[in-house]
């Protein structure tokens, strides 16, 4: 066992050894939330959780610039300020300074190969970053030390998300260094018109379907019944499938990972199509999924509807309990409910709504789309709906 493991000590070792010398200075930016040194260390960090080189150390490189420095002013200053101190000190600053900006704007390729060669590396990883409006152009190089020639360039056009900019530079590494990535989470900072997420909707709580909605819904059961029935029975001499019109109000309150979590306000107007108004407000409970745009909601329904007191006779008809007369009848022996009925009084109901849908895109234009159900002891009601909205730029 002890040499089992001194076997694979060894071979971490060598593994280590055999690995690539890579260096990585600061990167160009422009327009971006980051500066040049700052894009230079995320990239280093990234380039070095990826363990495939062995990464030069940014503190290697400032020895390296304050070596170069050191070797230049003993070459042509030393002498020429021998027993003047404060001259030397602010030749050596003087001289700092210059290296130190030559240093920084080290893009080009000839100053890239001077550093690699200098540090012995066998490849040098560069980029720039720069924001055109509402996108980054994010370009990385990879450029071989021995040949002084680029190997590989990977240019992607990420979202103007700059807080996801080390997620953007890890992508953009992972292609550049034909490493496997997901492809779905790339989309989330590339794509425009992507489902949204906390990544490229990051900290933000604005809504995302507020449109109008309008769709059909089918009565069931002993409601189906009075709709259809004749007016003067009570019923509304209609079909029992009508038409909606309304528009959706939605707040997220959580957008982590793939899933949001909202409210949303619904007030509609049914029956319009026969000659019947119904207005209602729906209050639901959502959860979106981001990466496709399934849905599901819940929450009660408020709906305003003509009902009255009455009761079925013996003949099984219906009749309103205010016709009947106690003076000359005496006391009704019938059982008194309340039911939908057009000649009653209008009432607020409620009632229990499940929803299912999924979101459809078509570049900036969201489609939803979702089906119902409102479950109810004299019949179930279901129902679609479909809405549309336009997502506007932020």
């Amino acid at each position: 066992m002890i040499i089992l493991a001194g076997m694979f000590f060894l071979n971490g070792i060598t593994a280590q050894n055999n690995k690539k010398i890579a260096t990585v200075l600061n990167m160009d930016s422009k327009n971006m939330n980051y500066g040049d040194e700052q894009m230079g260390n995320l990239l280093r960090i990234e380039l070095e959780k990826l363990d495939t080189f062995q990464v030069v150390d940014r503190y290697d490189l400032s020895y390296f610039m304050e070596k170069k420095v050191k070797q230049q002013y003993d070459e042509l200053y030393k002498d020429m300020f021998a027993g003047k101190p404060q001259k030397a000190d602010s030749c050596y600053r003087r001289l700092y300074n210059e290296t130190q900006a030559r240093f920084d704007n080290c893009f080009s390729k000839q100053c890239l190969v001077e550093v690699g060669k200098a540090f012995n590396s066998d490849k040098v990883v560069t980029g720039t970053a720069e924001r055109f409006g509402d996108i980054i152009i994010l370009t990385l190089k990879l450029i071989d030390v021995k040949s002084e020639s680029i190997e590989k360039t990977q240019v992607n056009e990420y979202l103007n998300v700059q807080d996801e900019v080390p997620l953007m530079i890890r992508m953009s590494l992972l292609q550049l260094l034909h490493k496997s990535y997901d492809p779905e989470l790339l989309k989330t900072i590339s794509k425009r018109n992507n489902y949204e997420s906390a990544i490229n909707n990051n900290n933000k709580m604005s809504v995302n379907l507020n449109g109008p909605r309008s769709g059909f819904t089918l009565f069931t059961g002993e409601t189906a019944r009075i709709i259809q029935s004749p007016k003067e029975q009570g019923g509304f001499n209609a079909y029992p499938g009508m038409f909606q019109f309304g528009y959706q109000f939605e707040k997220q309150y959580l957008n982590e990972g793939s899933c949001q979590a909202l409210f949303e306000f619904i007030p509609t107007i049914t029956g319009f199509n026969e000659n019947i108004f119904i207005p209602s407000l729906t209050i639901m409970n959502g959860f979106r999924e981001n990466k496709y745009g399934w849905e599901i909601a819940f929450g009660p329904t408020f709906a305003g509807i003509t009902k009255a007191d009455g009761y079925y006779d013996a003949n099984g008809n219906w009749q309103l309990a205010k016709k009947w007369n106690e003076n000359t009848l005496g006391k009704n022996p019938y059982t008194i409910t309340n039911r939908l009925d057009s000649r009653g009084d209008l009432q607020l109901n409620a009632a229990f709504i499940l929803a299912v849908g999924k979101t459809f895109k078509s570049g900036r234009l969201n489609i939803p789309v979702n089906f119902y159900w409102v479950p109810g002891k004299d019949g179930s009601r279901y129902g679609v709906s479909v809405g549309f909205n336009a997502k506007k730029k932020k």
